[in-house]
């Protein structure tokens, strides 16, 4: 490749620069699984609630649309990508609100991908509405496809059925995991170091990363933030590579990466939430 990475050890890598391209240095099928959570397109001069205070929605020039037309153009690229680098047994799963989550399943279909779920995942700690002219909006939609329609995708059943999931109070003990997922938004120990705007809690990213990836796998974040799903792929025995374009939020991972390494030399205080070694197994 010619791109240097940002940071790497080996185990956990981080590049920063426009996804697509850092993409396109990739060998074809390289990657097991990929976790993306595109810009939303949302910073449009709104507003929402942030610890019980009115806050701005706009989260960065990244987060900004460029119109129906153009921002389905740019998902359709970045999923065209990811295509190409997935390997055959591997899956994809996408985030979204309704701003972004219909384009990206589109493209999804439209470059080949075959369907298999989509999960509500639902936030019991979601904020209020200020408008009051709209419902609250409390969850996020996870689509889940596999590369094609034949391919035979990794999926660890028992695992997802007869494991301990202590922070969905909807699942149900030894019943198959359903498509409602009540997982809180992250607070606390997961923000330590600082936040992003879009983080997503530990105990979401090690659900998905355990359920559709086997140990030592690598798991790709084109849109890695704070790193938590490098977090969470690190602490389940896999590997990970991130790609940002944002320098602070790729700093703000290597901080919380840095975390997970000094908690397996026994400070056990440092372990964010969800992201534990000894977890599900």
């Amino acid at each position: 490749m010619s791109s240097e990475p940002y940071f790497t050890d080996g185990t956990f890598t981080l590049y920063h620069g426009d996804c697509i391209r850092i993409m396109g240095e990739f060998p074809e099928e390289s990657v097991d699984l990929i976790f993306a959570d595109p810009p939303y397109n949302l910073s449009n001069g709104g507003f929402t609630c942030q610890a019980g205070r009115r806050a701005p929605v706009d989260k960065g020039e990244w987060d900004i649309s460029f119109g129906i037309e153009e921002d389905f153009c740019f998902h359709d690229r970045w999923i065209r990508e990811c295509r190409r680098v997935l390997r055959a047994s591997g899956s994809i799963w996408i985030s979204g609100t309704y701003h972004s989550i219909y384009s990206c399943g589109f493209a999804l279909q439209k470059n080949g991908f075959h369907i298999l779920n989509d999960i509500c995942w639902y936030k019991p700690n979601a904020p209020p509405n200020l408008s009051t002219r709209y419902f609250t909006a409390s969850h996020e939609t996870l689509i889940w496809a596999r590369k094609d329609r034949h391919s035979r995708h990794t999926f660890n059943y028992r695992l997802l059925k007869t494991g301990d999931w202590p922070e969905d109070g909807l699942k149900k003990e030894g019943r198959q995991m359903r498509t409602v997922w009540s997982i809180p938004s992250p607070r606390g120990l997961e923000k330590k170091y600082g936040s992003h705007p879009t983080q997503k809690p530990c105990s979401l990213l090690k659900r998905i990363i355990l359920g559709s990836s086997r140990d030592g796998d690598l798991v790709l974040d084109p849109f890695t933030g704070s790193s938590t799903t490098g977090i969470a792929a690190c602490a389940t025995g896999r590997r990970f590579i991130g790609i940002d374009t944002e320098p602070q939020f790729l700093d703000l991972s290597l901080a919380r990466y840095r975390d997970l390494i000094r908690s397996r030399t026994g400070d056990a205080r440092s372990v964010e939430p969800g992201c534990e070694d000894d977890g599900v197994t």
